[in-house]
C-alpha cells in the first residue's frame, strides 16, 4: 500500500511540473507584444520607406520614352528636343543656323543655345541686318568662329551637333520661346564692349540686348 502511495505522489508531482511549464510558455507567448526585442532575422518594415517605394511605382509613365512625346505635348525644352528629327537633309539656311548654335553655344544649356538661335533669326527678320541666316552669320565682324567665308569643321556624329540641329529646328518653327526673346545682340560674359543698348538678360555665358 505504501508503495502505491509513493507512485501516486510521483505521478502527481510530474503532472504539476508539466502544467507549470506549459503555463509559463503560454504566458510568454501572450506577453510578447511590440516592446519585445526582435530577433536578428526578423523582417523590419518601415512605413515611410514602403510609401516612398509605392510612390515610385505610381509615377506617371508619360514622357518616359522619347517616342511617346510630340511637339504638342512636350512639357520641357528637353522633351521638345527629343521630338526633333535630326539627319543630314538640311537646307543651306538650316545648316548655317545649326552651325552658329554649335560653335557659339554647344557647351551651354538648351535654353542658352535657343537664345543664340533666336537672336540670329531676329536679326534676319529685323531689316537692320542681312535678310538670310547665312548672311547674318557671315556678316563681317559679327561672329568670331567665322573664318572669312567658311566655318571650321563640325563633328557631325556628336551629341552637340544633334542638339544644335534640334534647337535650330525649334527656333525656326517658333515652337519654344527664348528666355531673352526679342534680343538682337549678345556677347560673352568675359568681355565688356561698352554697348549703349537695352540689356534684356543673361543666359549661361552670354548677355543679351536689344
Amino acid at each position: 500500500m505504501l508503495k502505491f502511495f509513493r507512485v501516486a505522489s510521483l505521478v502527481a508531482v510530474s503532472c504539476t511540473l508539466v502544467s507549470s511549464v506549459i503555463a509559463a510558455d503560454t504566458k510568454a507567448v501572450l506577453s510578447n507584444g511590440q516592446s519585445a526585442p526582435l530577433s536578428a532575422n526578423a523582417p523590419v518594415f518601415d512605413p515611410m520607406q514602403t510609401t516612398a517605394e509605392q510612390a515610385k511605382l505610381d509615377l506617371p509613365k508619360s514622357f518616359s520614352n522619347p517616342n511617346d512625346i510630340d511637339a504638342a505635348t512636350a512639357s520641357t525644352l528637353t522633351d521638345l528636343v527629343r521630338t526633333q528629327a535630326v539627319d543630314d537633309s538640311l537646307s543651306t539656311e538650316e545648316r548655317c543656323l545649326a552651325s552658329a548654335v554649335y560653335f557659339e553655344a554647344k557647351g551651354e544649356s538648351l535654353a542658352g543655345q535657343l537664345a543664340v538661335a533666336r537672336v540670329i533669326l531676329a536679326r534676319a527678320n529685323s531689316g537692320r541686318f542681312p535678310s538670310t541666316l547665312c548672311g547674318v552669320i557671315f556678316q563681317k565682324g559679327q561672329f568670331s568662329f567665322v573664318r572669312g567665308t567658311s566655318l571650321p569643321s563640325i563633328q557631325m556624329d556628336s551629341k552637340h551637333w544633334r542638339n544644335a540641329v534640334a534647337i535650330s529646328n525649334i527656333a525656326l518653327d517658333n515652337t519654344w520661346e527664348s528666355p531673352v526673346e526679342g534680343a538682337l545682340f549678345f556677347h560673352a560674359r568675359h568681355v565688356s564692349p561698352g554697348w549703349r543698348l537695352t540689356r534684356i538678360g543673361s543666359v549661361d555665358n552670354h548677355i543679351f540686348y536689344r
